[in-house]
């Protein structure tokens, strides 16, 4: 049994990330796992200052909000799945925020199974090229991470739409069941 933690990035609750994020729960719950989701946009968590006050503080921040919860839940997990819409061929806003503020405690970050979900309104073959390279971008920076899943949710825009894409919604749940 392994500790997964979801991260859904996706600013709808619903959302098309959101709903893949569930279906990727539903496939790894399964197999046996111990599984959370946290939908961010529902957590207070500021953006980073780059004061670097955790540098001197043993990796705590300066900022008092929801995010040292996560960072620890982070830290913590077996498999971390990072879910966003694509948002100007990048994560969104919620998810950068996340990911930056794991510089507090980034080199206690081990030993991470890491999956990507991300969707998009356009089909073209470039659209999540930024958004993929933001995610394992943050990935370089954990030692020992595998990264053993990327779902590309394309050519969904409105809230659930994906759900009337079984192709995706089997994608989902299968790379949630090989956790």
């Amino acid at each position: 049994m392994k500790k997964v933690l979801i991260l859904s990035g996706s600013p709808r609750k619903g959302g098309n990330s959101d709903v893949l994020c569930d279906e990727f729960a539903k496939g790894a719950l399964s197999k046996g796992n111990e599984v959370e989701k946290i939908f961010i946009s529902e957590q207070e968590i500021a953006p980073c200052k780059g004061c670097y006050y955790c540098a001197k503080h043993e990796g705590k921040c300066v900022i008092d909000d929801g995010m040292a919860d996560i960072l620890q839940k982070i830290i913590d997990c077996d498999t971390l799945v990072l879910a966003s819409p694509v948002y100007f061929y990048s994560v969104s806003a919620q998810l950068k925020a996340v990911i930056d503020r794991t510089l507090a405690r980034w080199t206690e970050i081990k030993n991470k199974d890491l999956f990507y979900i991300m969707t998009a309104a356009e089909e073209d073959s470039d659209t999540m090229d930024g958004t993929l390279a933001c995610l394992r971008g943050f990935a370089k920076c954990i030692d020992g991470y595998e990264e053993k899943g990327v779902l590309y949710g394309k050519g969904v825009q409105k809230r659930g739409e994906v759900k009337y894409r079984p192709e995706l919604m089997q994608i989902a749940f299968e790379m949630g069941e090989s956790v």
